[in-house]
């Protein structure tokens, strides 16, 4: 481990079987990302990014080599200790929102709290702090229906927020954007990291790649290079 690393992939591999072919999405891949970094990771479809992210949040596993968070090897984790640490450590954002159709904004926000039961006394106020932080508190009682995209995924990063997790996954955040918006989720994306946060997003868009401290080139399931 280095020794002031905050995300630490060690030698990963992350194969498939389809039928009599293994398809190899990551090849022995490292990686150190340290507490308060903005790291983008870019690369053609295919290239291994979204597979890696998710190790980083633990929703994939890999078949060889360990991916530890704050000295935790998550790798080995059982899946009820995994999910508890999830809910702790990692908020993510995803493209598509993902948001309860039938929960307010204010619902959607409030729902990892309720989930991991934390926060018991004020998480309404939680949440319209956190709504408020993205610009939305008076969205807080619409349904996703009534809201644009750009706007369902503000909700998103609040939900992602709402726990204070250190750390921030983001998985082509911008991807169902139009260009105005995208630069709103971007400008945000910067206030958190000047915040303190430690954010990996995995992106095509090369406005929101140069926006990070460093990015993360992917190609055929390796890191080919870095900036």
């Amino acid at each position: 481990m280095v020794q002031d690393a905050l995300i630490q992939i060690e030698n990963v591999t992350r194969a498939y079987v389809m039928g009599a072919r293994t398809l190899y999405a990551l090849r022995d891949v490292s990686l150190t990302i340290r507490a308060g970094e903005f790291v983008a990771i870019v690369g053609p479809s295919g290239s291994g990014k979204s597979t890696l992210l998710n190790l980083i949040g633990g929703i994939d596993k890999p078949n060889n080599g360990r991916v530890c968070i704050a000295g935790i090897e998550i790798s080995a984790l059982n899946e009820n200790a995994l999910a508890r640490w999830r809910g702790e450590h990692i908020g993510i954002v995803f493209q598509f929102f993902q948001l309860l159709p039938t929960l307010t904004a204010l619902e959607n926000v409030m729902l990892p709290m309720e989930l991991r039961n934390v926060f018991p006394n004020n998480r309404r106020a939680r949440a319209m702090d956190a709504l408020a932080r993205v610009g939305l508190q008076d969205h807080a009682h619409q349904l996703p229906s009534e809201l644009s995209g750009g706007e369902q995924q503000r909700v998103a990063i609040a939900r992602a927020l709402i726990n204070d997790p250190p750390i921030l996954l983001a998985d082509e955040p911008t991807g169902n954007l139009d260009t105005q918006t995208s630069e709103q989720v971007l400008q945000l994306f910067s206030e958190l990291h000047r915040a303190g946060k430690t954010i990996v997003l995995v992106t095509h868009e090369q406005p929101l790649a140069r926006a990070a401290s460093r990015i993360v080139f992917m190609r055929d399931g390796r890191i080919v290079s870095e900036e």
